[in-house]
């Protein structure tokens, strides 16, 4: 990593490492890495040469942070290439990454769980009652959890991160009322 500090140096890398553990592609994590720890946007080339990564890889891996919403083109004054910057705030980086695993990978599983627990139901083979019992759970589950995160998304950020905050006043006062 090409005039990083070392503690840039390693969390690129560790961000890296974790993106490829949420099926995020290597290269994409630590572009975005860069960005976020980048005081000013930077151009692709800028990029190739901090990361030692081909400008190929750079292109499309910035394309897929653009349509993740996490990195946006940002154009200099006297400067005619596209600069990238990430979100620079950590709360509404989670919220619009959150909203993009739920729209890519929540939402359809709900689709498809209600289109199986509809065939379940409908069937009368009596040794479908326990898959039909499970799916049904299932799909209860991840509709709570969309409901959920619905319901926290419509805060305003200072909201939700209070809610946050009380994670651990919530856990005691319901373990104490479960005693």
């Amino acid at each position: 990593m090409n005039d990083l500090p070392p503690f840039a140096s390693h969390f690129i890398l560790h961000w890296g490492e974790m993106g490829t553990k949420w099926g995020i592609n290597r290269t994409v994590a630590q572009i975005h890495a860069l960005l976020f720890i980048s005081e000013q946007p930077l151009h692709a080339e800028e990029i190739c040469e901090r990361l030692g990564v081909a400008r190929s890889n750079v292109s499309n891996s910035l394309k897929e942070l653009q349509n993740w919403g996490i990195v946006k083109i940002v154009h200099l004054p006297g400067d005619r290439r596209d600069h990238f910057e990430s979100i620079r705030d950590v709360y509404e980086l989670f919220r619009v990454i959150a909203a993009e695993r739920k729209r890519r990978e929540i939402d359809p599983t709900l689709v498809r769980l209600r289109a199986c627990a509809n065939e379940a139901g409908a069937s009368s083979e009596s040794g479908d009652e326990y898959a039909k019992h499970q799916l049904e759970e299932l799909l209860g589950f991840f509709e709570l959890v969309s409901d959920f995160y619905v319901k926290m998304d419509r805060l305003p950020t200072r909201s939700a991160v209070n809610a946050i905050r009380m994670g651990d006043k919530i856990a005691k006062s319901i373990g104490a009322l479960m005693k």
